[in-house]
């Protein structure tokens, strides 16, 4: 059964479940029915350039993709990814390089249940760019007038931003999230690294491709989406230990991690680091426990020679229809000394799949097998004979992995656990629910995710405009997106709310960094001042007042003020 046809009849199943909650969250919002189609399919951008060199630009039709499939993320839509689209192209019989007409793109919009498309281009004049897209509505088949925007080249990546925000607001007019906010998103990230990133996952042959991915990780370090290709290529190519290294690059704060955990495990598994392999598909399941990764988790036990049947049971209850769940729980149960069991399950598996010989060897070997204790012999079996069915030895069969990440999949219970949450919000009364996602977004801001962070706190000043802890959070985003204007009103409507709790000390904070950067030392210093009166042990703060009184004793110095 292909993946995304299975994914959708998980998330169907998992929808009906989850129907009642999600049908009170609609019912608690007046404009519920107003919300728009969610899943997008961005289509590499088109190259316009009129110049001998432009071929030497391609590059730039992948990035566009890849950036604003970033920030659509970020805005809360669904975009496909450039795996999910290769997918549909391939289902329609189409090269990787295929330049869709509109016709074949809406083709492949319906082939990935998109409910629009984007399609775009770029020209380069000189060392300026211009980028232009619309937006085809695929129920209505209604193209949207032309977006633009034009800079230096040099500016890819917030000409891009400003692209994604303008497209966000045609998606929704009601979305909130400054454009400041989208234009500091991916700050970090460098013009060179990102080029080379770009060439390393378009790249045909895989030596070249991973050439540029790793001169991209050498350019930008904390670039995680560069360590993540390099991981699924060196894992594609069994290079198993070095993957598990790059894995292990995305730290647990980013949202790739449940896609670099289960390939990490996965290549631990194949490494023979069984415990270690466990500890990462644990991990995952804690956030989203899926079929798969549960099954990868409990084979990874079994191999330590572990009781894995509960688990084995917990996956097989997820998804019935896929076979190989029931396989391995036979095999598991079995192992441990419950023969009756083992061989119920592998009929009912044999049922499924009555032309699997290993499976047919297996109920042959068990059931003329003489009573014995359970085995843990398994506990020794080679890494690398899990990594497709199993291997016929003394102690029989090995349950078996799934090795492919259905990406589709994934984002789709993320998506659902994201509206089983609001729903829950929903029936809070207005100021709890305010301070949820405050804290929610907090957490976010805490990770470096501006624009997630910003949708957070607006989405709390939706439930309460009272809400002070908004106000502060906004204030702090702003300040962080350049945006000192704004940044300074969120700080004193914070203020105006909650003038003398923790939440008012972040808003003075704020002010103090805001008037110290604007040179303004005696307002700066009445500001640090007020914040050490709501606390007076608290380290930013008093580290911020040296500073200031630093720089009113040296006049002649500049300072600069402390990052947030």
């Amino acid at each position: 059964m292909p993946c995304l046809l299975k994914s959708r009849i998980l998330l169907f199943l998992a929808l009906i479940l989850l129907a009642p909650a999600l049908l009170r969250a609609q019912a608690s919002s007046d404009s519920a029915s107003e919300v728009p189609g969610r899943i997008l399919l961005v289509l590499p951008f088109d190259n316009l350039t009129e110049t001998t060199t432009s071929a030497n630009l391609d590059w730039l039709r992948e990035a566009a993709p890849e950036i604003l499939n970033s920030r659509f993320t970020s805005a809360g839509f669904f975009p496909l990814t450039r795996e999910d689209r290769l997918y549909a192209l391939d289902h329609l019989g189409l090269p990787e390089g295929f330049l869709p007409s509109r016709a074949t793109a809406l083709r492949i919009a319906q082939t990935l249940d998109a409910d629009s498309i984007l399609i775009g281009s770029f020209s380069v004049t000189g060392s300026t760019l211009t980028l232009k897209a619309r937006i085809v509505d695929v129920a209505r088949l209604h193209i949207s007038d032309e977006v633009t925007e034009t800079g230096e080249i040099a500016q890819l990546i917030p000409l891009l931003n400003s692209l994604a925000w303008q497209l966000t607001r045609k998606l929704d007019p009601r979305f909130s999230v400054a454009q400041e906010t989208f234009r500091a998103a991916g700050a970090k990230l460098h013009l060179d690294a990102f080029e080379q990133y770009i060439r390393g996952i378009t790249e045909p042959a895989p030596d070249e491709r991973l050439r540029h991915l790793k001169k991209a990780a050498e350019l930008s370090p904390d670039f995680i989406a560069g360590w993540l290709a390099i991981g699924k290529l060196q894992f594609s190519t069994q290079q198993y230990e070095q993957a598990a290294v790059s894995f292990a690059k995305v730290p647990a704060t980013d949202p790739a991690e449940l896609e670099a955990g289960f390939y990490r495990g996965l290549a631990l598994m194949f490494t023979g680091s069984y415990t270690r392999a466990e500890e990462a598909f644990a991990t995952v399941a804690r956030m989203l426990p899926l079929p798969e990764v549960v099954n990868n988790q409990a084979v990874a036990l079994s191999r330590r020679g572990k009781d894995a049947i509960a688990l084995f049971r917990q996956a097989q209850a997820a998804d019935p229809t896929e076979p190989d769940y029931r396989f391995n729980l036979a095999v598991n149960l079995y192992h441990h000394g419950d023969r009756a069991e083992a061989l119920k399950e592998l009929a009912a598996y044999l049922a499924l799949r009555p032309n699997d010989s290993e499976a047919r060897a297996a109920q042959d070997a068990w059931k003329t097998a003489p009573e014995a204790a359970p085995s843990t012999s398994t506990s020794s079996a080679n890494a690398t004979s899990t990594a497709s069915s199993a291997s016929d030895g003394p102690s029989g069969p090995l349950e078996r992995l799934k090795r492919s990440y259905n990406g589709a999949a994934f984002r789709q219970a993320a998506l659902m656990l994201d509206q089983v949450e609001s729903a829950r919000l929903a029936a809070l009364p207005a100021p709890e629910r305010a301070a949820r996602l405050s804290r929610s977004a907090h957490e976010k801001l805490d990770r470096g995710l501006l624009l997630e962070a910003e949708r957070g706190f607006q989405e709390a000043l939706n439930a309460s405009d009272r809400s002070a802890e908004a106000h502060a959070g906004l204030a702090e985003v702003r300040e962080r997106s350049g945006d000192l204007a704004s940044a300074r009103t969120e700080a004193r409507a914070a203020l105006d709310r909650q003038p003398t709790t923790p939440v008012g000390l972040d808003a003075y904070l704020v002010l103090a960094r805001l008037d110290l950067a604007a040179n303004q030392l005696p307002q700066a210093l009445e500001d640090v001042t007020a914040a050490l009166k709501l606390d007076p042990n608290n380290r930013p703060a008093k580290d911020l007042k040296k500073s200031i009184e630093s720089l009113q004793q040296s006049p002649q110095q500049s300072v600069a003020a402390p990052k947030p």
